[in-house]
């Protein structure tokens, strides 16, 4: 018995039903299964137009699963990676920019907890905080123990 490979449009929904996707995300997850040039195109506006592929939802979705982790240079990369729209991208991190300190803080605090005892933990505990994009002036605050200085 053999079965039908599921369509464009079936496959889409498959990732959409896991987590949002851009229309980027999906056209590059997709492309090889396209047999027919355009049907992709055409399967992907459909499913725009009814609202099961939306940029806000994208972009809500990675600020609400990465920013308790991520500094915002972080997540401006992952975001501009899915092809969004910059305006869209820009207005969302505008946001994030006035946390930064607190969920820097917060991601040292699970990690560390206590102020470095020389250079060079010191020099470790920067190095975690930048890998995860949190802004230079930030970081030496955190790992410095100027919390009140912002």
């Amino acid at each position: 018995m053999s079965f039908a490979q599921p369509s464009l449009k079936g496959r889409a929904l498959r990732l959409l039903s896991t987590r949002e996707h851009s229309r980027m995300e999906l056209e590059r997850k997709l492309a090889r299964f396209e047999e027919e040039e355009g049907t992709l195109t055409k399967a992907l506006d459909e499913l725009q137009a009814k609202d099961f592929i939306s940029e806000a939802r994208v972009i809500e979705s990675v600020l609400h699963r990465r920013s308790a982790k991520l500094g915002t240079a972080r997540i401006k990369q992952e975001l501009q990676s899915k092809g969004l729209d910059a305006g869209a991208v820009a207005d969302a991190l505008a946001g994030l920019q006035r946390t930064e300190r607190e969920r820097a803080q917060e991601v040292w605090r699970r990690k560390f907890g206590e102020p470095p005892t020389d250079a060079k933990e010191a020099a470790r505990q920067m190095r975690f905080l930048a890998t995860r994009g949190f802004n230079t002036e930030v970081i030496r605050r955190v790992v410095g123990g100027k919390v009140d200085d912002f």
